[in-house]
Order: structure tokens, then sequence, then C-alpha cells
């Protein structure tokens, strides 16, 4: 069994290295894990960071977005044979212990996309975020009617069937609302498990603001009336 951690990377440089370095060299079930850090085209010394590390460095020449790094790290996870890919931040929020958690799912051959959640426990969530990503859920399960109570967690798996019938076309955050609706599309099925988020001022400051939902939301929209 081949683990891929896909880390879509911009301007983490004072962070990557640590994050790359507390994922599991071992983890049960897995016979391999491999790392990958698509570099989005920092403009800081994030390349020269993750060089340090495990991970197989992509390096994009240009800024896609993090829909379209996550994209091209998921498409470098087929190359490889991969069995399960998982989506990682790149800013430290999430707890790398939780990889076990969210692929155990696709081991036991429950689903094909898993999501960690972070509302089994906000503590420490700041109130405008719990406010976005509810108001998220709701637009997104009208649009797919998928329910999830976490509709904009990087923290994703995927089973090696989910990504060979998976076709994503988003570059920016729509990304992750997009994994919903074309799963839904697909008749894939989610599954969600609590995760842990490590909030602190750094991650804080690396989130999504209110412009950049409504940017989301009008892209998602566009795309469901208009068309890619």
């Amino acid at each position: 069994m081949k683990l891929a951690i896909v880390i879509p990377v911009y301007n983490e440089e004072k962070v990557i290295k640590g994050v790359i370095n507390s994922i599991p060299r071992k983890i049960k079930g897995v016979d391999k894990i491999e790392i990958i850090a698509v570099n989005d085209g920092s403009t800081d010394n994030s390349a020269e960071e993750i060089k340090k590390t495990r991970a197989k460095l992509i390096d994009l020449p240009i800024n896609l977005g993090y829909g379209g790094a996550s994209i091209t790290g998921l498409e470098v996870a087929k190359i490889l044979r991969s069995d399960i890919v998982v989506t990682f931040d790149g800013d430290g929020q999430h707890d790398s212990q939780d990889i076990d958690k969210i692929i155990k799912p696709i081991i036991a051959h429950k689903t094909n996309i898993v999501i960690g959640t972070r509302f089994a426990d906000t503590q420490g969530m700041p109130f405008y975020k719990k406010w976005g990503i509810q108001t998220m859920n709701f637009i997104i399960f009208c649009l797919s009617g998928s329910w999830v109570s976490d509709s904009q967690s990087g923290l994703k798996a995927f089973s090696k069937k989910a990504l060979e019938r998976l076709r994503f076309d988003t570059s920016g955050m729509e990304f992750a609302s997009e994994v919903i609706i074309e799963a839904r599309r697909k008749r894939l099925k989610i599954y969600e498990v609590p995760t842990q988020t490590i909030y602190t001022s750094y991650s804080k400051s690396k989130g999504q603001n209110l412009l950049n939902g409504v940017n989301i939301i009008i892209k998602i929209l566009y795309k469901q009336l208009v068309g890619p």
C-alpha cells in the first residue's frame, strides 16, 4: 500500500520544513509514504526549505493557486501509482497524527473520500471562520445535495478509484468545494473524520478572509451556471 501526501505550498518558508518533518515515517497498513510538496510559485525561500527535507519538490514557475497546486500534486501522485493520496496544508494547521485517522476508512474499503472535519471541536476557532465555513457548507449542500460539516477542510484522503474518476478544473481555494460537488456527480461516497486543528497566530494569518470567501462563492456559482 503506497500513500502519497500532497502539500501545496505558497510562501511558507517559516514553517514548511517543520510541517514536512512532522509527517510520520511509518503508518500502520502503509508500506511506503511519499511526500509531494508543490511549491506554488512562492516568492520567498519555501523551495530551499523543502529541499532540506525528504519531500519530493515540484517547483511551479508561476503561482497557479491552491487548487492548481493541489491538482498538480494529485496528478504526480497518480503517476507514482499511489493507492491513497492525502492533501495536507503547508501552514502548520493540521496535526500530522491525523493522517492515520483519515486513511483508515479507505484502507477498510468503507469509502472513497475522507474529509477531516474541524467541527468536532471548534475551541480556538475564530467566530468569523465558523460562520464562514457553515455558510459555505449550506451553499455546497444546495449545489450538490451533499452535506458535510467542514466543506473547506484542506485535510482530505482519496482512494485510487476516486482519483481516477474525479475531474477538477478550478485553480483557487474553491477547489475544496469542487471536491464535494464532483464527488456527488460521480457518486463517490464521502466520509468525515474528526481531526485536530493547530491554531497559531501564523496559521490564523494564513486563513481565508471575507473577501476570499465571497470570491469562492462567485466562482463556484459561475462554474455551476455557465460551466468551466
